[in-house]
């Protein structure tokens, strides 16, 4: 994938298509900081992805097509788990792990083996 340039206003929702291959996810993970792009820049509302990739993901939502979170762990573990790969201190990811599935009427099932969750597509657009 070379010299892609997009521009996406303001409470815009954005989708991706395109066949296996051609960049899709290097894409997301270059504008969430997962990735780091060989030239060029990123920048959402002004922040700089790349120097700040942490301050870029307060202002974006991901659904992918598919499930990333790992069956054999419990919703609890995955969403620890998920905060580690963002670099969230334990005790700030459990925290807010329980917080979440507190929120989301999830905490009697934080338990159980992601497995044995049924999934529904949502999105969540921050205001």
């Amino acid at each position: 994938m070379n010299d892609i340039s997009f521009v996406v206003q303001s409470g815009e929702i954005f989708g991706f298509l395109g066949p296996n291959g051609a960049g899709k996810t290097t894409t997301i993970n270059m504008l969430t900081g997962l990735a780091r792009p060989d030239a060029g820049t990123i920048t959402i509302d002004e922040i700089n992805c790349i120097n700040t990739p942490k301050a870029a993901q307060h202002l974006i939502g991901v659904v992918p097509d598919e499930s990333n979170l790992y069956p054999e762990l419990t919703g609890f573990e995955n969403l620890c788990f998920c905060g580690a790969l963002y670099g969230m201190r334990k005790i700030q990811r459990q925290s807010k792990a329980r917080e979440l599935l507190e929120m989301f009427g999830l905490k009697d099932t934080a338990s159980r083996k992601f497995a044995g969750y049924s999934i529904v597509s949502a999105v969540y657009i921050r205001p």
